[in-house]
């Protein structure tokens, strides 16, 4: 896995035109967003001539076609206005009183949407998405469909195009589309969920339809193969693994050098919930200051992206540790520096004294590995890995030099808080071997597959 870079991309020399369907594109630090638009310069490097369908939510391209669409059906179309608005007029009054006015004159249809199909709301993107592809394919401007979730409705799409017009198909799945309850699970059970089961249904359409499909961790294409047999052979649909990887954040490119301070700041980037909270470290907090009372003044932990869960709020009132966890909120773009909030994101990672990974406690673990884990390895500093029941994430925190515990152990995580403690007052943390992972690699596989697909 490469660096920045270091690639030679092979040359797209026919089939150029790229229908790339993303619900979430150029959204300033969305990961469903970054994983898609980080590959556009070295798709663009290779020849693949560009073609964007996506929802409004995002910044409009400029350097190829890209056409915005709202969803159809009232709580997409909810959704993606919240976003428009924000990105065009911020949060402020005008947000406050245009999504709180949509929403009241929406909520009547919404709960005749929800209970008639019960879908996750960006389902009805799908509608505008399809009717302008099949219209571009019909007047012969596209060669490959490109779907990429996380959104499903993007999938959803390619399906349907590929059934309207026999059009080559390849799809990228982030997430996995069927979430498993336990090791014993292998996902053949119908939820009565009905946007879970049909998220089953879907998995099943892109095996059948994609001319290549691919997932991210070694985990997720193998449940995948035990849910469709046609997976393990060696037609159109064959299935492999892309490592996504990512660009440097920022302007970060380069290992840089750290500066200890009087304090030793913890920090957390990204989305928080109760299977991936932030009290873990606050519990682990409680048997270090009772055998080094001094730490409760030197520690801070800090929580970037995303409001807090619900168990870490619970925590610090109980804990008292109000002073201790320091919620900052999302970082977005500053009118006064002009710096994007990936670039203020980048500078805070290079700040901190460790990196947390918290991976969440939920079997789908199994399946997945955070995108911002490949955000972290281009800072060079330190990552506390925090995992479940993914020996490859693990695997590649250990090859780079990590601090690892297992997500359900308090007795392991408690211990590798103390060695942190202690390595940090020794100004001696673990120096993380610096192998970050470019998206070059990803693009390179996904071209070498798509090039040399069954005829």
């Amino acid at each position: 896995m490469s660096t920045q870079g270091t690639i030679q991309l092979p040359s797209v020399t026919d089939k150029k035109r790229w229908l790339i369907l993303s619900h979430a594109f150029n959204m300033d630090g969305r990961a469903a967003s970054l994983t898609v638009t980080d590959k556009i310069p070295y798709l663009l490097e290779a020849g693949v001539e560009p073609i964007v369908f996506s929802a409004i939510t995002g910044i409009k391209d400029q350097r190829f076609p890209h056409y915005q669409f709202i969803a159809w059906g009232p709580s997409g179309f909810r959704f993606d206005l919240r976003h428009w608005v924000a990105n065009k007029y911020g949060r402020g009054f005008i947000y406050k009183l245009t999504t709180r006015t949509v929403s009241l004159l929406l909520s009547p249809l919404i709960a005749i949407e929800k209970l008639l199909l019960g879908y996750s709301s960006q389902w009805s993107w799908t509608l505008p998405a399809f009717f302008h592809g099949w219209r571009l394919i019909r007047a012969g401007k596209v060669d490959v469909v490109f779907s990429v979730g996380s959104a499903w409705s993007a999938h959803l799409t390619g399906v349907w195009l590929k059934k309207a017009t026999g059009i080559e198909l390849i799809s990228e799945v982030h997430d996995p589309l069927v979430i498993r309850k336990s090791p014993d699970d292998q996902g053949f059970e119908k939820s009565k969920n009905r946007d879970a089961r049909f998220r089953h249904y879907l998995e099943n359409q892109l095996t059948r339809f994609s001319d290549k499909v691919w997932w991210f961790t070694d985990g997720a294409l193998h449940y995948a193969k035990v849910r469709n047999p046609n997976l393990n052979t060696t037609n159109n649909a064959h299935g492999f693994v892309v490592t996504p990887g990512a660009e440097p954040p920022g302007s970060l490119d380069a290992n840089q050098s750290h500066q200890y301070t009087d304090r030793l700041n913890l920090c957390h980037f990204g989305s928080l919930a109760n299977d991936r909270s932030l009290s873990t470290i606050l519990k682990a907090l409680v048997p270090l200051l009772k055998k080094y009372p001094e730490a409760r003044d030197r520690i801070r932990v800090h929580a970037y992206g995303a409001p807090l869960d619900s168990l870490s709020i619970d925590a610090i009132k109980q804990l008292g540790f109000e002073d201790v966890l320091l919620a900052h909120g999302r970082l977005e773009r500053d009118s006064a520096t002009g710096k994007s909030g990936r670039q203020q994101v980048a500078e805070k990672m290079q700040a901190a004294d460790v990196l947390i990974l918290l991976h969440g406690n939920d079997e789908w673990c199994a399946e997945y590995i955070p995108s911002k884990f490949y955000d972290y390895l281009w800072t060079g500093r330190p990552i506390w890995g925090i995992t479940h029941r993914n020996p490859q994430l693990d695997q590649m925190l250990l090859d780079r030099g990590a601090y690892l515990s297992p997500q359900n152990d308090a007795t392991e995580i408690a211990v590798a808080l103390e060695k942190i403690w202690l390595d940090w007052n020794s100004q001696q943390l673990i120096q993380p071997t610096w192998r970050p992972i470019g998206v070059d690699q990803a693009v390179n596989t996904i071209l070498t597959q798509v090039q040399n697909r069954s005829k």
